[in-house]
């Protein structure tokens, strides 16, 4: 099936990518670039997972809390395959308009391929910035043939973004828009992992935050780059959400977390106040100091990321917004989902359900309810809410990696209590970090 779908790749997106500038025609500096710049992009994914899939068996995803490791690997397999598929595309296309595509680069992966839970946080990290370097990049191609066949590859990242946000248990679609990232900027992110080439791209200095605990609503942030020096009294944290026209920003000594954030944030350092534009066209980079890094804040659990995966310590402690208590999060297997499922659709038309009042909202049961909760309760693996108005079934929280130095930084500051739970990834500077208890 697959293989079929490069032999319709080859027959249909490589003519309309060639079509627009035949060999004999110049082809404009910025289309080249871009090109050379997604070649890479798309070796660095490749590389990332084939070394993956060959270090890691069933085992160690078992290990990582995957209900079925054939599940995960399966996945994984099929956006290795895609990312390859881009690789060969992009390369004939370069041949194509007269170009020598760029293949000196080395890609190291060894301090992310640690276990199987960095791997998939790093994942996920990959294919959002891929996304956000393809949206960025859009303004450079002067080609609209070329454009074109770009977005058809963006969309196939964006399907895989969903995917491992499914498997690191966050929001499957945790935004409406995805964050499009400037090339300096993609290589502040993704530049420690790259070596042995020189892409014609001046990369921002890179960021890292050295917390040492869960990231989430109502943490204080704390920062470590090459570029920040000692007096940053007018420095400023620069929180930007897809769709939102301009970043968040906060003095960098009071960089919080605000409420209402869920998936991913790219956060920046900068010399002043003012607001980055949301748009990569608009956005000034004079003022910029290092960064972005990103950022994944799971503030909303949703029942299909608990599907296919437990998470590593079982449990832990989920907050609401308002200072409610952390709402008590444990696992279900799908065979109890599908009872769990089931009881809640009967309680709907129930005439046995009673309500009873507790705080500021109501808990809804059934008898059938009851029995389905008790039944996955037994085994250690129903999932429940205490926060006021609701009774859910959520995923485990997972857990945060971050630091600069390869080791927790001393420095911490836990999450408020009404908080939803993260993780933070930059380059090469990662280390697990603890998931906060219930």
């Amino acid at each position: 099936m697959r293989l079929s779908v490069v032999s319709l790749l080859s027959t249909i997106l490589l003519p309309v990518l060639v079509s627009a500038a035949p060999l004999q025609r110049a082809v404009d500096p910025g289309t080249v670039q871009v090109l050379q710049f997604a070649f890479v992009l798309e070796n660095l994914e490749t590389k990332f997972y084939q070394q993956a899939l060959a270090k890691f068996t069933s085992s160690d995803f078992n290990t990582a809390g995957f209900s079925s490791a054939d599940i995960a690997i399966e996945q994984f397999k099929a956006i290795q395959f895609d990312e390859s598929s881009h690789v060969s595309v992009l390369e004939t296309t370069l041949i194509a308009f007269g170009q020598q595509p760029l293949k000196t680069c080395q890609f190291n992966f060894d301090s992310v391929l640690k276990d199987v839970t960095t791997m998939a946080t790093v994942a996920r990290l990959v294919e959002n910035v891929g996304v956000g370097a393809y949206l960025g990049a859009a303004h450079l191609v002067q080609d609209p043939r070329v454009l074109t066949a770009a977005a058809s590859i963006v969309t196939i990242e964006a399907r895989h973004q969903t995917m491992l946000n499914i498997l690191q248990s966050g929001s499957a679609i945790p935004q409406a828009f995805d964050i499009p990232l400037l090339p300096q900027e993609v290589l502040a992110i993704a530049g420690s992992f790259i070596s042995g080439c020189d892409l014609g791209i001046k990369a921002n200095p890179a960021l890292a935050v050295t917390n040492n605990g869960t990231i989430a609503i109502g943490t204080k942030l704390e920062f470590s780059s090459a570029a920040l020096n000692d007096s940053r009294s007018n420095f400023h944290c620069q929180m930007l959400v897809g769709g939102a026209p301009f970043s968040i920003s906060l003095p960098i000594e009071n960089c919080v977390v605000p409420d209402g954030i869920n998936g991913a944030v790219a956060v920046w350092i900068t010399s002043d106040d003012q607001p980055l534009n949301g748009g990569a066209v608009d956005r000034a980079s004079n003022a910029i100091v290092a960064g972005p890094l990103m950022t994944f804040i799971d503030s909303q659990q949703e029942l299909l990321g608990s599907l296919v995966r437990s998470g590593q310590n079982g449990s832990s402690s989920v907050g609401g917004s308002d200072g409610s208590p952390g709402s008590s999060t444990t696992t279900v297997n799908p065979a109890q989902a599908s009872s769990i499922l089931s009881s809640l659709s009967t309680s709907a038309t129930s005439s046995e359900a009673t309500t009873t009042s507790s705080g500021a909202g109501a808990t809804t049961t059934t008898s059938s309810d009851a029995a389905a909760a008790a039944t996955a309760s037994s085994s250690g693996a129903v999932s429940s809410s205490s926060a006021p108005g609701a009774t859910t079934t959520t995923g485990s929280v997972p857990a945060a990696v971050g630091g600069s130095t390869g080791t927790p930084s001393p420095t911490s500051s836990p999450a408020s209590p009404g908080s939803g739970s993260g993780v933070v990834v930059q380059g090469l500077s990662m280390v697990p970090m603890p998931t906060s208890s219930a």
